[in-house]
């Protein structure tokens, strides 16, 4: 389900606006650096992927989460629904069809450095308005401690707290918490959120760990070969 003409005009303009966007990437990989990479698919599928922000082969391909971090995600996914290691690079792609991908900014940074909270504030309200309006599912597998705190931006404190301390909990990844999201239309929705570990090959502490958390939360979401369930 691709986003409304409206939606990535109001992408863009933003985009426009925003310091940090990594341009000589952009540039490298001749790609439009104001074009948001969201893996937008059916609007019926059931569970989602949030993530922080798009990567090199991010702009390079126009597919989100299809770096060395998403790679081991599809890898993950391939091997849970097929029973079997992932064989080529076409496949990852193919196997991300059945999910929801977004990120809490659809824009490579500069250094691949985490957006800062004003540039996540800009752009809070629309990928907000694109979880809502342009996804029917509920459930999301989010990737990191950035992605699952962007579900306290513009709440109240006591929200924002209870957040926190689940992301402090040593359950975190093995838990999930209910989280309602509301857009700058006033459209709210609630979305339950299973957190994991950012898959970056930087994440020593959870990068071997990571695939074993994977499929332990598709096993509960239950999801299966060819469409999630």
């Amino acid at each position: 389900m691709p986003l409304t003409l409206e939606q990535r005009e109001r992408f863009r303009t933003l985009a426009a606006d925003t310091d940090g966007i990594d341009l000589d990437v952009y540039e490298r990989f001749e790609r439009d650096p104001l074009e948001p990479i969201i893996g937008l698919g059916r609007r019926d599928l059931r569970v989602g992927f949030f993530g922080r922000d798009p990567g090199r082969d991010e702009v390079r391909w126009g597919e989100p989460f299809i770096g060395a971090g998403g790679q081991l995600v599809r890898k993950a996914l391939y091997r849970h629904l097929h029973g079997e290691e992932l064989h080529n690079f076409e496949a990852s792609i193919a196997v991300g069809e059945d999910f929801f991908w977004i990120n809490t900014v659809p824009y490579k940074p500069v250094g691949n450095k985490a957006w800062s909270m004003k540039v996540k504030r800009r752009f809070h309200g629309l990928v907000s308005e694109v979880l809502i309006s342009r996804w029917e599912g509920r459930h999301l597998i989010t990737l990191g401690r950035e992605a699952f705190l962007w579900f306290g931006i513009g709440r109240p404190k006591e929200e924002r707290d209870r957040l926190e301390a689940f992301w402090k909990s040593e359950e975190r990844f093995e838990s999930h918490i209910d989280v309602t999201l509301e857009d700058e239309q006033g459209n709210a929705r609630t979305f339950t959120l299973h957190p994991l570990p950012h898959p970056s090959p930087l994440n020593q502490t959870w990068y071997a760990r990571f695939p074993g958390l994977l499929e332990k939360r598709l096993t509960e979401l239950n999801v299966r070969q060819a469409r999630p369930s």
